[in-house]
């Protein structure tokens, strides 16, 4: 950067450090004509937080709050959390933002109060922002009473944002549904930290096979692995169920977690010993460990799945996969070549899968290493490229000029209360939390 020029301002505006965006922020950190801050508006970090969907208290054991800057807003809801939509109430957040004077804000989510509030507060006094979820139509009909409020609502909301990060295709659907011109949408795919997982390949899977062992899982068992909260959206027992119905007991499942389904999964485990091993949530540091101990990763999601970031962690530790239509992330990552994909709650046609995919182990490994090529497509660099490719588009010397003269109007006056009232009840299951 020359010397007396300016850097950009970049904020970014999220609940709390997700694992998925921290080496983001570290990357764009280091940028030489950028400064970026994270205002985070549940918590930055704490020891432990209750994770509602595992249903225990977890803190990530990787460093999530070092090499980028960052400020936790205080929040002064009576129950925090991002599992209901009045769970981030910020009060001081629009002004702690624009004390920091930022060229452009990020914002991540619009199912709680505050993001909400910041969106239309950065549209009022037009700040250029950019909105980020990871929402698809897979789970809903487009019509009906809550479709069409759901639709006046967000077509007002989708109305403030000077553009939207899409971070696959259905996503892109989802946005376009809702009457997001093709012109503000910027390709910004949902991806991870790939090398994390990747390397070193060799040492994990040493410490994979060891482990194996000590479970007590011999070399000729062909293992199916499920990784992720037990939970009713995940459909657990969906897939320990078709495996008991398949009858082949050359099968061994290894089930990674906890949550709410945590008995009945521990139940059917104990019942057939020898087909299923059962362990307890495994922090992020284990992770590159425990995809290698299946090979096989499995994700037979329903209803509420939104991306499914599990599914790139898996590829990118040379696995490939088997998901339902409902998983988001389907379409963009997961063809012939790396896995397969079936139909959501379609019992025999898991089970026809599960058969069919493990019945060749030789295949099974084929697979498993074209999905450790295919990942790096969804490396977070590309996600980092992507971003600084729709921040040049939209605050550009040209694009300055035009929010300049071409600024959006302010809103109504007593619109906030209204919209708040008309997304929850449009929206009651915007209480999920977007992040699991």
């Amino acid at each position: 950067m020359k010397p007396g020029t300016r850097r950009l301002r970049l904020a970014f505006v999220v609940s709390h450090p997700i694992q998925y965006y921290v080496p983001l922020y570290r990357r764009l950190a280091r940028q030489d004509d950028l400064s970026i801050k994270v205002f985070f508006t549940w918590h930055a970090a704490q020891d432990s937080v209750l994770d509602h969907g595992f249903n225990i208290p977890v803190a990530w054991d990787i460093p999530l709050t070092e090499g980028y800057e960052f400020e936790a807003v205080s929040n002064v809801s009576s129950n925090p959390g991002t599992h209901h939509f009045f769970g981030l109430n910020n009060p001081l957040l629009m002004e702690r933002i624009k004390s920091w004077q930022p060229d452009i804000v990020h914002i991540t989510g619009w199912a709680w109060l505050s993001h909400l509030r910041a969106m239309r507060e950065c549209y009022r006094s037009k700040i250029p922002t950019f909105f980020r979820g990871d929402s698809h139509l897979l789970d809903e009909p487009c019509h009906g009473y809550r479709w069409r409020l759901k639709h006046l609502v967000l077509k007002r909301v989708f109305s403030w944002p000077s553009g939207f990060l899409v971070v696959g295709r259905q996503n892109r659907t989802y946005y376009r549904a809702f009457g997001v011109r093709a012109d503000r949408l910027f390709q910004c795919p949902h991806s991870i930290d790939v090398g994390r997982f990747a390397e070193p390949a060799e040492e994990f899977e040493r410490q994979a096979a060891r482990w194996r062992q000590q479970l007590g899982i011999g070399n000729e068992r062909c293992v199916l692995l499920f990784a992720g909260k037990f939970e009713e959206k995940k459909r657990p027992l969906a897939l320990m169920r078709a495996v008991l119905a398949s009858g082949n007991r050359s099968l061994c499942v290894i089930m990674v977690g906890n949550g709410e389904l945590e008995r009945e999964v521990s139940e059917i485990a104990s019942a057939y010993p020898e087909l299923f091993r059962v362990l307890p949530f495994q922090n992020q540091s284990r992770m590159p460990v425990v995809y290698r101990l299946g090979d096989l990763f499995v994700l037979p999601s329903g209803y509420g799945e939104t991306w499914g970031l599990a599914v790139n962690e898996a590829m990118a530790c040379g696995r490939p996969v088997l998901v339902s239509d409902r998983v988001g992330c389907a379409v963009d990552l997961v063809d012939a070549s790396c896995g397969r994909t079936i139909e959501c709650n379609n019992q025999s046609a898991l089970a026809r899968a599960l058969a069919e995919m493990t019945a060749d182990r030789k295949r099974l490994a084929d697979m498993g290493r074209c999905a450790a090529v295919r990942a790096w497509s969804f490396d977070i660099t590309k996600t980092e490229e992507a971003l600084l490719v729709a921040v040049d588009s939209v605050v550009g010397p040209l694009a300055r000029q035009s929010l300049r003269s071409n600024g959006p109007l302010p809103s109504p006056a007593g619109e906030e209360g209204v919209l708040t009232d008309a997304v929850v009840a449009a929206d009651p299951e915007s209480s999920r939390g977007m992040w699991s």
